[in-house]
């Protein structure tokens, strides 16, 4: 063995007995956590989005003149399937907030059309009505549960680059920017009056 060999050894064992304890996999695998978490909010609402044309059409079926509350909800769901994001754009806090926008937009159309749904009996007693009203009340506790995880996996991922050593192995190997959890719309902290 020659001195360059050796010398080679020498440099790279520290390296070799530094290297478990840098972060590099627990970042890579919480990033894909996040990746994972964020499937499961997509497939939350592509649930609901699903549910979406049953339910307008039953709707349609009893309160044919309603027409602009479910013109609403279509044009909602509409502008939801336009409004996507994929992974690399989760650590933009505007995408989020443009995504989050189209979701609360659905959600206030939907109450809408529940609302119109409350003045129609026949509609109420609809055995199609109450189950799609059932699978969308469901649906909406899976979002809230998945964005719940997601937020957590977001947690874990943005302090494992930000807490020591992995803020030195995201800053000179991997340069990952934190990722934008889930936050309140504006006007959240106030409950909604109610009038009877």
């Amino acid at each position: 063995m020659n001195i360059r060999s050796l010398l080679f050894l020498l440099l790279l064992l520290p390296a070799l007995l530094v290297l478990p304890g840098c972060g590099y996999n627990q970042i890579q695998q919480n990033e894909e956590a996040v990746f994972a978490a964020w499937g499961d909010v997509e497939a939350t609402y592509q649930r609901r989005a699903d549910l979406i044309p049953n339910l307008v059409e039953t709707v349609k079926g009893y309160a044919s003149h309603e027409k602009e509350t479910l013109l609403g909800v279509t044009e909602a769901r509409a502008k939801v399937g336009q409004t996507t994001l994929d992974t690399k754009a989760l650590s933009d806090p505007q995408a989020m907030a443009n995504f989050q926008q189209a979701q609360s937009g659905l959600s206030g159309a939907l109450s809408r059309l529940l609302v119109v749904a409350e003045r129609y009996p026949d509609l109420k007693a609809s055995t199609n009505f109450r189950d799609l009203q059932h699978q969308l009340e469901g649906t909406e506790n899976r979002i809230n549960v998945a964005r719940q995880r997601y937020n957590k996996s977001v947690q874990t991922f943005n302090g494992s680059i930000r807490s020591f050593p992995g803020n030195l192995t995201n800053k000179f190997l991997l340069n990952l920017e934190r990722k934008e959890p889930f936050k309140a719309q504006a006007g959240a902290e106030t409950a909604p009056k109610v009038q009877f």
